[in-house]
């Protein structure tokens, strides 16, 4: 049974075969590749003023807002009717525009407008599979049943709409990045009893976007990390590169050392950061009573498992209705102390630890978390106090610090599958990020009611990639005839790696330092990005050469890049990559690595650059060093080159690392590029 027919991101097709028909198939001689189905889950407000987006100056007017760029989100669908969507104000589509909307369960043409100007959905290879699309949990249509596609897409470039509060939530603003662009959906996510992705479905999504005409390509999902002839999302992403396309991943929510997905150095890879705001609660202890406080207060003191509120510990009896403080421990966490206190009836509870894993939508009793410093002031009145007078859930606090903090959810290098190449590339706000989400499910249950809205609170690197999209849309609209690499170049030299106390961006799970394994060339600096002064550019003819000293087969490479015949270039296999890593795996120290760049003058027509090197923090043994350390342009677009070269003194059990920062003698533009160095 044919699924698909594939013309932009590779020729061929999908189907469901027999064996024997595969057989004959992988038996031609015309038979390049085959790739068994496999499936892949999603990675799942204030942050426009957090980035400096102003409305009277600086990138948003400048870049019209993002005026005539068109968004492809490959998700979960789409809730038209949100005013994220709203076309009040927008221009008309462009006329280079090859894309519909399709009518399907709940959806219709008359969905779609002058801001969502296409609609699709792809489920064959899911129902090839068995896994139909069971109508109690989803729509067999481009409309959203989860609230993720709709928040990512109005995250990267919702309709500048004024909102108004609606089910206790305080709405505000609903504004994209790029609130001028269009958006076009390609549903390719559907819902059983868990949320589902087939390759398939997938790569007709990014096909069928490329088809269509989209400037920028944005997917919030991954599958299993493998070689990139066999990454489904490697491959489209590499065929919408050539024809132009801005394509921005997720990099993934596993959080852990090596756990980078979407790696593929054509793709922009995003992490998640946190932002500068907090919802805080005032806690006031005294023996009156008032109001929703008239619960007495209760701490298990003396009996440690039922002060730290572990699991069973608790009896319903002693609890039951009252307010309780659950002790700091590594034994459980606070959803699982959360969940004790729901089993037994308590009407809320007070924890005390350094990082609250909770979610907004977990909070389904009252909940109050403190640090460990605030929690131990509490602690020592609890044998005095048997009543809170009041907890007043109302402040909403910008300027917090430490931020931004890489989320403890958010993926980190060295990439599995090429650790050669820097990832992630940047980070940008994934935590807490006010959007979109459809209003006909349930967000949270607070006891026996659900909770349903139009706008949530959500976290996820899923929620990071919409924030690169909507920039990507801004600064291709200012600078037209850039590549996606010069785009992705301007994003990542122009980032920062300093939090708002001055200080190393930190690891949100630790409060550590964090490194570029962790954000990558920093945090987005959108203003910046509009105006970098020198960009590290690339084409697809550098993909291929990077592709060839891989070792692949002829058939994988032919996989890889969509084509039969191709040619390689010996004498320049290293990627122009804005970043650097330097891998060394040997029983000789001192080792050296050298690193060839060229980069080219977008700046002013004449300009000097000068090359100073950062060590964060400084290390023993590390030495980076740049030839030339000055280059001179006589006029724009000049390409210039240099060499860095890393030195190690000796094997380090922690990587390394530092900045290479060119600067133009008018101290108008920074280029800064990370510099990592691993010891294996």
């Amino acid at each position: 049974m044919l699924l698909y027919t594939y013309n932009h991101v590779m020729h061929g097709f999908s189907a469901r075969l027999t064996q024997s028909q595969l057989s004959e198939i992988e038996n031609s001689p015309a038979h390049l590749a085959t790739y068994r189905e496999s499936f892949g889950k999603l990675f799942t407000t204030h942050s426009r003023r957090f980035l400096g987006l102003n409305r009277n100056h600086g990138l948003w007017p400048t870049a019209s807002y993002g005026e005539g760029i068109i968004i492809g989100i490959i998700d979960t669908g789409i809730w038209p009717e949100s005013e994220s969507f709203n076309d009040k104000g927008m221009p008309l589509v462009p006329p280079t525009w090859k894309g519909k909307c399709e009518n399907g369960t709940a959806f219709s043409q008359v969905n779609c407008n002058r801001k969502l100007i296409g609609a699709r959905s792809f489920s064959k290879g899911l129902k090839a599979a068995g896994r139909n699309v069971n109508p109690e949990y989803d729509y067999d249509s481009a409309r959203d049943f989860a609230g993720h596609g709709t928040h990512t897409a109005s995250t990267a470039a919702g309709s500048p709409v004024e909102g108004v509060s609606h089910f206790g939530y305080a709405r505000g603003t609903a504004r994209g990045i790029a609130p001028g662009a269009h958006v076009a959906m390609y549903k390719v996510l559907f819902a059983k009893d868990t949320i589902e992705t087939a390759a398939t479905d997938v790569l007709a999504g990014m096909d069928q976007a490329i088809a269509d005409g989209v400037d920028i390509m944005s997917l919030s999902l991954g599958f299993p990390q493998t070689p990139y002839f066999h990454d489904v999302i490697a491959i489209g992403a590499l065929s919408a590169i050539e024809k132009g396309i801005f394509v921005v991943c997720a990099a993934g929510n596993d959080g852990t050392y090596g756990s980078i997905y979407n790696g593929a150095p054509w793709i922009a890879t995003v992490g998640a950061g946190t932002m500068d705001r907090t919802f805080t609660a005032t806690l006031i202890l005294d023996d009156e009573s008032v109001y929703i406080t008239d619960a007495p207060l209760y701490y298990g003191q003396g009996n440690e498992s039922k002060a730290i509120c572990y699991r069973g510990a608790l009896n319903k009896s002693e609890v039951h209705g009252k307010l309780v403080f659950c002790d700091n421990t590594t034994e459980t966490d606070v959803e699982g102390q959360k969940e004790e206190l729901q089993r037994v009836g308590a009407y809320g509870g007070i924890f005390m630890t350094d990082l609250s894993l909770l979610q907004p939508e977990d909070y389904s009793i009252p909940c109050l978390v403190l640090t460990t410093t605030s929690g131990a002031r509490v602690r020592s009145h609890l044998t005095n106090t048997t009543k809170v007078k009041s907890i007043k859930f109302i402040s909403t606090n910008l300027g917090v610090k430490p931020a931004p903090q890489v989320a403890y959810f958010s993926s980190r290098g060295p990439d599995p599958i090429h650790p050669g190449i820097l990832k992630p590339d940047i980070l940008a706000p994934g935590v807490d990020v006010l959007a979109a989400i459809a209003p006909n499910k349930p967000y949270m249950d607070i006891g026996k009611y659900d909770l349903a809205t139009d706008y949530a609170l959500y976290s996820g690197t899923s929620m990071a990639a919409p924030h690169v999209a909507g920039l990507a849309a801004l600064v291709k609209k200012v600078h037209t005839s850039w590549s996606p690499a010069a785009i992705r170049s301007a994003i990542m030299t122009t980032a920062y790696v300093v939090d708002n106390t001055h200080a190393v961006i930190r690891d949100q799970w630790n409060g550590l330092p964090g490194t570029p394994l962790h954000f990558g060339a920093g945090h987005i600096s959108p203003n910046k990005a509009l105006n970098p002064g020198l960009i590290y550019d690339m084409g697809f003819q550098d993909y291929v050469n990077f592709l060839c000293n891989l070792g692949y087969s002829k058939k994988q490479m032919t996989a890889a890049i969509r084509r039969s015949e191709w040619s390689c270039s010996k004498e320049q296999s290293e990627l122009n990559y804005p970043s650097f890593i330097a891998i060394f795996n040997q029983t000789v120290y001192p080792a050296t690595k050298k690193f060839t760049r060229a980069v080219t003058n977008v700046g002013n027509d004449t300009s000097v650059y000068e090359a100073t090197v950062e060590i964060f923090p400084p290390a023993q043994g590390l030495r980076i060093t740049v030839d030339p350390d000055t280059l001179l342009f006589t006029q724009r677009n000049e390409k210039q080159y240099f060499s860095l070269t890393v030195e190690i003194a000796a094997n380090t059990t922690e990587p390394v690392y530092g900045f290479v920062k060119w600067r133009d003698q008018r101290n108008q533009f920074t280029a800064s590029s990370p510099v990592v160095v691993i010891t294996l």
